[in-house]
């Protein structure tokens, strides 16, 4: 009877050991579970923070980038700005001897022109009218002419200068009358008397040009 009380007994204790044993089995197995619940939820929010950190970074490092990128730009807009100030402007060149001796040429060569032109007049005929026609035409063309040079003459030369040049003008004027009244007389009453009169006031007035662009034009 001890004997297998005893073995009773035995049995009981392994029953309770492996009741207990199963009893812990899944508390323990669900431990893990746990663990690895909390693990992947702390390797999740890691995962998240990281990434957080590194868009805060990137967010970080594309203002700077911007900002430098501005800095720069600002940089070379004023660099810009300042090469552009800093382009000296264009002197004006003064006006010389060169630029004035370029007036005296041209108008040398209007003379010229002019001159041909006075030699190529015809008379439509050998009457008298005809005749003084063609020497209006080339006392207006080198009077005017002369018109011409004298203002030019006035802007050009210095107020002393032209004071003379203008007394000089008023005794050629009444030189070249005298001398065209004088010429005309020869003819006088006659049918040519005015054709010579307007005749030497041409050529008088011709030679008149040649000497101030000659003599007084730069």
């Amino acid at each position: 009877m001890k004997n297998n009380h005893r073995v009773l007994m035995g049995m009981l204790i392994i029953v309770l050991v492996i009741l207990a044993a199963c009893g812990n089995s899944p508390d323990e197995s669900s431990t893990p579970a746990d663990n690895d619940s909390e693990n992947n939820n702390v390797t999740q929010d890691t995962k998240e923070e990281a990434s957080n950190s590194d868009s805060k970074e990137n967010a970080s490092n594309t203002d700077n980038t911007n900002t430098d990128v501005s800095d720069q730009e600002n940089k070379d807009t004023n660099k810009k700005v300042d090469t552009s100030d800093n382009v000296p402007a264009k002197e004006e060149a003064p006006s010389t001897n060169h630029t004035e001796g370029n007036l005296k040429e041209e108008y040398l060569q209007k003379l010229k022109d002019a001159k041909k032109e006075t030699e190529e007049l015809e008379a439509t005929d050998s009457s008298t009218y005809a005749l003084k026609k063609v020497e209006n035409d080339r006392w207006e063309i080198w009077d005017e002419l002369l018109n011409e040079i004298y203002g030019k003459l006035k802007e050009q030369l210095p107020p002393e200068e032209m004071d003379e040049l203008r007394e000089e003008q008023r005794k050629w004027i009444e030189y070249r009358d005298d001398n065209a009244l004088k010429a005309s007389l020869k003819y006088k009453g006659g049918t040519q008397e005015h054709l010579e009169y307007v005749a030497v006031l041409a050529n008088l007035t011709e030679e008149r040009c040649f000497e101030l662009v000659e003599e007084y034009m730069k």
